[in-house]
């Protein structure tokens, strides 16, 4: 069992050289990454903005091809708040987390009516901006002392405290204890890229760490043990049934509901009820549309935060117009249901 070191072993006359020793790092081996443009505690909120709410649940390393994409169809607040909310829910179709996207689209018509904010109590009263995303704004666009709490800030001062199971509140505690008041963006850049690049989960390459002699968890040789893993919820298995009237060009579409994909378009689809059979469900779903299955597709398997969905997709025919696909915002599960058309159309030639 993992023990708590008793007493931080940051201590206070530790702190300026840590906090040296980590700038000087990161001037010299930080991200270069198309959001940092600008004078540091100046730069364009916007985009600094765009940054952190894609990168809520997506690594950078895929993020980069979004952001640039979105930037795109939207360089400007102004375009985001006046773009509707299809075209918006389009861009971001990948990114997944589309309540993000409602949500940025919602705060970009107060901010282009009201303009930005340039506080961190400002951020916080925008629709779907918490207290990491506008302690990140604040500081790095407008230089406020705002310490961010994310995972790699978590994981860095886990080792460094050599802190098995970190509260939110107790990491919070540390990142305003060590925040530099001089620098605060830069220091919390810092942390955020050490903890991706360095101090990462499975294999942190401690031997070209900064701040190696300033952690408890690397002093023992346990740099993994810290933090210990979280308990996970069991994934939800979940049974559905969609049918594709038409093909993976034009379809009949209908909008989806719910916190993950509101808002988005999909395949007519109905979950397989408790003690209810797939072919149930499918004559449910046929009967709510008028339609008549021809035959079954095939099926999939989709992963999506704590649940994983089977998802029997049907050829089927009924009275609605079909759409076309590529003109609507689909989640990756809607997709794959569509690839599936693709592989094999001979066997269901739409009339």
């Amino acid at each position: 069992m993992l023990a708590t070191v008793p007493a931080d072993p940051v201590s206070t006359d530790k702190v300026a050289p840590l906090r040296a020793a980590l700038l000087a790092w990161f001037d010299a081996c930080g991200r270069d990454l198309p959001w940092r443009a600008g004078e540091e505690g100046r730069r364009d909120p916007y985009r600094v903005w765009v940054a952190e709410v894609l990168l809520q649940q997506t690594q950078v390393s895929r993020g980069l091809g979004y952001y640039q994409r979105f930037l795109d169809a939207f360089p400007t607040v102004q375009v985001l708040a006046e773009a509707p909310l299809d075209a918006v829910l389009k861009a971001w179709e990948g990114c997944g987390y589309y309540a993000r996207a409602r949500h940025l689209h919602r705060a970009a018509g107060i901010v282009a009516a009201q303009g930005f904010p340039t506080s961190y109590p400002g951020w916080r009263a925008l629709p779907g901006v918490g207290p990491y995303t506008a302690a990140a704004i604040s500081s790095l666009a407008f230089g406020e002392g705002r310490a961010v709490n994310d995972g790699n800030v978590r994981r860095v001062f886990a080792r460094l405290f050599a802190q098995p199971r970190p509260a939110d509140a107790w990491v919070q505690a540390q990142a305003d204890t060590l925040l530099d008041p001089a620098r605060p963006g830069a220091w919390n850049e810092a942390l955020m890229d050490l903890g991706a690049t360095v101090c990462t989960p499975k294999a942190p390459r401690c031997a070209v760490c900064p701040v190696s002699a300033f952690c408890a968890a690397f002093a023992r040789g346990q740099s993994t043990a810290y933090p210990a893993p979280k308990v996970r919820a069991p994934v939800q298995e979940v049974r559905a049934v969609a049918v594709l009237m038409g093909d993976q060009h034009r379809a009949v579409l209908e909008p989806r509901t719910g916190t993950l994909l509101g808002g988005l378009m999909g395949l007519p689809t109905e979950v397989v009820g408790a003690g209810e059979t797939q072919q149930q469900a499918l004559a449910r779903l046929c009967a709510r549309l008028g339609a008549t299955a021809q035959g079954l597709l095939g099926e999939l398997t989709h992963g999506m935060t704590h649940r994983r969905i089977t998802l029997e997709v049907y050829v089927a025919h009924g009275p609605q117009a079909p759409q076309e696909v590529a003109q609507a915002a689909l989640s990756r599960l809607d997709q794959k249901a569509l690839a599936l058309y693709g592989r094999q159309p001979s066997l269901f030639p739409v009339p």
